[in-house]
């Protein structure tokens, strides 16, 4: 500890003694080793591991922070509690099961499975899923949740359509979850907070226990996760939050600025430290990143700066369309392979669809490149179909789990017996009375029950297979326990048979990989009444896309913006700047959309170490449609003394202008500013209505009325018709100019529209 080289701020929150703590870490500060820091300085100045509890938002982030204090204090940290908030309530709700509606064996049901959950519990109480999309309810209910509001608060919240549906699938969703002894990953963090802020013993006992909390990433926290820290925080008050209000990047997903905004004011006589000194990027790359974010006006003031050199202007490159984007990227990489590893290049996207057109011209070119982002390991269908069977071990009222499990490989079961097995499972009754798992009815199937003589039999070896199988769970380990599944029920023969069967078998084998490198350690302090495989499905529960992603071997990193927080690079190529893609429309229907927009182009600014390219495209296709676009308007606000315009062609294509109808070469960029573009949305003098705006010769115009992204139209959103008035969407069909959408207007009933020609807007 006495050897770490720490800058006077950094210094200043390491030393921190008690009370609340607010460390304002800017992007690139060394705000890691500020956290591992203090940690260390704690447990060597006495404070025991098992008083110390560490948040982070993904797991590699947990790992790295605990090898990074061992190596500090030169000891196991044995006993200290680091993990993200899910892991750490999954944790405590296994402790404490004795207090709540489920067993220690509970199931953390992923976005997939609550969905199917959901659409049964849907079908039971008279909605038909094919109607009321399953996954717009559940993002309600999840929303819902996030914001700790039950059942009951969130009916008497309901305010339309929508609402009214969830209003009473809600309930019966979650006796459903309990009935399945179940949690979705939204209900751990709900859950939790009701065990912490309504019994009184359980609070109090955790309060005690952590004596420090530290959090990290503070400003993606929302409201769930405030309350369980502020409650385990309650004794002590020794709460310490290290976070960026600039990178705040997750509002849509129920994060809450104002925890961090408003941390001086929750947390009486907190101390605040701000972290500006930059170790990553170039002294011109950092004056983009101050002088575009400095435009919002709810954030905690600040400025980076570091000691390296100006270094290359930022470039700003004009393309034709996306494919001459990619193929410019791409020969910037073919000309820097000299140089450069290829690991040290990525390319950064607001959407996962603009990955196309760069994967490409990759392609072509031969260009090794990895996509973080794409299908994660676990979310694979066979690697879902094998853990499937592994969760109804641990868990035999798991229904989902079942059904996954008995529909593969084929046992002669279909849906009409399945169906039967529902109907035997409520014993005839209604949905609202007690029902039994699957498994257990699957047990005694009879042909005499009305199930078909072959499926009975199947269901019986299948139970059979499980039953023997869960008997030797105590001696085994978690590889034991995935041998002896795919062994009993032929899983390797059945994935072989497939026609691509030879990558399923080796994703199955990786599978193995990862259930013999497991140990009990790799949970932090595990429960000791759980089994190794109860552990296991515990972790991989809770893995993010990040945790993995793999960064080693040589290959061009592409990779959204969202998911690049957190990671550098020296040779960054940000795409597609351009008004209605970045920032994106339908990101700026919400109130303060703008902002977080303006963050997210500064996450992606602040992720490149020495070169930074920003590109834009004249013409791009979008949602099955050739568009014209406009530069982004934050292209408007970069400093022009650090920025170095381009085009990525030589050739000039013909563009029409408003000089008396002339056909003219475009020879000039049209992101650079006039005064009267102002935002990039409007016009000067020149400006029509609707949008447009005329240009001057030899400069491109640019109709706003041709929007890039068509209206975000998802059951639910309410509209305004330009003839029926305001209404709710119930249902989008088609794509592109094609699209049709039901809605139910309120003052004209239902109707079905064409959506590229009803000039419907947000209500």
């Amino acid at each position: 500890m006495r050897g770490l080289r720490l800058n006077p701020e950094q210094r200043d929150a390491v030393e921190h003694g008690e009370g609340p703590l607010l460390v304002l870490a800017g992007a690139g500060s060394g705000k890691t080793r500020v956290l591992t820091a203090r940690a260390a300085r704690l447990i060597e100045e006495g404070l025991e591991p098992t008083r110390l509890l560490a948040v982070t938002f993904t797991n590699k982030a947990a790992g790295e922070m605990r090898e990074r204090i061992e190596g500090l204090i030169g000891r196991s940290t044995r006993g200290l509690w680091i993990g993200t908030f899910h892991s750490v309530a999954a944790r405590i709700l296994r402790i404490e099961a004795p207090h709540t509606s489920r067993t220690r064996a509970f199931t953390i049901y992923d976005e997939d499975d609550s969905t199917r959950t959901l659409k049964d519990v849907m079908e039971s109480v008279g909605y038909d899923p094919r109607r009321w999309a399953p996954r717009a309810l559940r993002g309600r209910i999840s929303s819902a949740k996030n914001a700790l509001m039950g059942p009951a608060e969130y009916e008497s919240e309901a305010f339309d359509l929508l609402s009214e549906v969830v209003t009473k699938v809600y309930p019966a969703y979650q006796r459903e979850l309990a009935r399945r002894n179940a949690y979705d990953f939204d209900d751990l963090l709900f859950e939790t907070v009701r065990l912490l802020e309504t019994v009184d013993s359980v609070r109090d006992r955790y309060a005690a226990r952590f004596a420090y909390v530290l959090v990290d990433e503070y400003q993606d926290t929302n409201h769930a996760q405030y309350r369980m820290v502020k409650a385990l925080a309650s004794k002590h008050g020794n709460l310490c939050v290290v976070g960026d209000d600039d990178q705040a990047v997750y509002g849509w997903r129920g994060a809450d600025i104002r925890n961090i905004l408003d941390f001086e004011a929750d947390f009486h006589g907190a101390h605040v430290v701000r972290l500006e000194r930059n170790y990553r990027s170039t002294a011109s790359i950092l004056e983009v990143a101050n002088s575009v974010i400095s435009r919002n006006l709810a954030r905690k003031p600040k400025r980076l700066h570091t000691e390296r050199e100006a270094g290359d202007p930022i470039e700003v490159v004009r393309c034709d369309d996306e494919r001459a984007e990619a193929a410019w990227v791409s020969s910037q990489i073919e000309a820097g392979r000299g140089t450069r590893g290829l690991n040290e290049f990525a390319v950064l996207y607001r959407t996962n669809a603009q990955s196309r057109a760069f994967e490409e011209a990759f392609r072509r070119s031969g260009i090794p490149y990895r996509i973080v982002g794409g299908v994660p390991f676990y979310e694979r269908r066979e690697v879902k179909d094998v853990i499937a069977y592994l969760r109804l071990l641990v868990n035999p009222a798991d229904d989902v789990a079942f059904l996954r499990a008995v529909g593969w490989p084929r046992r002669g079961v279909g849906a009409k017996s399945l169906e039967r097995l529902e109907d035997l499972a409520r014993g005839g009754g209604d949905a609202d009375e007690t029902v039994e798992p699957l498994a257990l009815v699957a047990a005694r199937a009879r042909h005499e029950d009305g199930i078909p003589k072959m499926a009975a039999r199947g269901l019986r070896r299948f139970a059979d297979g499980l039953a023997d199988v869960r008997a030797s769970l105590p001696a085994c380990g978690a590889r034991e326990a995935l041998e002896a599944c795919v062994a009993t029920f032929g899983l390797a023969t059945a994935l072989a048979e497939e026609e691509d069967g030879a990558d399923r078998l080796e994703n199955v084998s990786e599978l193995f990989a990862a259930a013999e490198a497991f140990e009990r350690d790799d949970v932090e302090d595990p429960d000791d009444e759980a089994t190794d495989l109860e552990l296991f499905l515990q972790s991989v529960s809770l893995r993010s896309d990040l945790d993995e992603a793999d960064f080693d071997g040589e290959a061009v990193t592409m990779i959204t913006l969202h998911n690049a927080k957190g990671l550098e690079f020296p040779v960054v190529f940000l795409g597609g700047l351009e008004e209605g893609l970045f920032p994106l429309s339908r990101a700026m229907e919400a109130p303060g959309g703008l902002e977080e927009e303006r963050r997210l182009f500064y996450v992606g600014v602040t992720r490149a170490m020495d070169r930074l390219s920003l590109t834009y495209a004249d013409h791009r296709w979008r949602a099955g449609m050739a568009s014209r676009s406009a530069p982004s308007s934050f292209i408007d606000e970069l400093p022009e003394e650090h920025v170095l315009p381009r085009l990525a062609a030589p050739h000039w294509r013909r563009r029409h202008t408003r000089r008396a109808g002339a056909v003219e070469p475009d020879r000039t960029f049209a992101w650079q500013r006039r005064v009267e573009r102002g935002s990039g949305r409007v016009g000067g003098p020149g400006s029509r209505a609707g949008g447009g705006r005329s240009a001057p010769p030899g400069e491109l115009e640019y109709d706003y009325d041709d929007s890039q992204v068509p209206l975000a139209l998802t059951p639910g959103v309410r509209v305004i018709h330009p003839r029926f008035g305001a209404g709710e969407v119930l249902q989008v069909y088609g794509f592109g100019r094609e699209a049709k959408a039901d809605i139910a207007f309120e003052e004209v009933g239902r109707k079905k529209v064409v959506v590229a020609y009803a000039g419907l807007r947000p209500a």
